[in-house]
């Protein structure tokens, strides 16, 4: 993604960026356990660990700005639909924020629900 200013140059964050913001975003997000690998293995959601957040998110770029798909697991007990609300809320806002790009939409897949141990 790249903003263009005026007599100065242009700026570009790679998606890679983009997706490390929302990661550590995620991770601030009450109810949320972590992020998850996108293709499910034999149906069961398998945590990532924080140096692989951005596998559990995928930034793609369109003309008005990006689109974001957050895969994460969630607390057991939780308001789920309000988690995902939540998470929508925070990750366009931090990314508009720190990046300064226009977030078309932000897709929650709940990949799975953990108990506490």
């Amino acid at each position: 993604m790249s903003n263009y200013l005026p007599n100065l140059g242009q700026i570009q964050i790679s998606n890679n960026a983009l997706a490390e913001i929302a990661g550590y975003t995620v991770l601030e997000c009450y109810g949320v356990v972590g992020m998850a690998n996108p293709n499910l293995k034999s149906g069961v959601a398998s945590l990532l660990s924080r140096d692989k957040l951005k596998k559990g998110i995928k930034v793609t770029p369109v003309d008005e700005g990006i689109e974001v798909d957050l895969y994460v697991v969630v607390e057991h007990g939780i308001n789920v639909a309000e988690v995902a609300h939540n998470l929508i809320t925070k990750i366009k806002y931090e990314l508009e924020r720190l990046a300064q790009v226009n977030v078309v939409s932000v897709d929650v897949h709940v990949q799975g629900i953990r108990t506490k141990e």
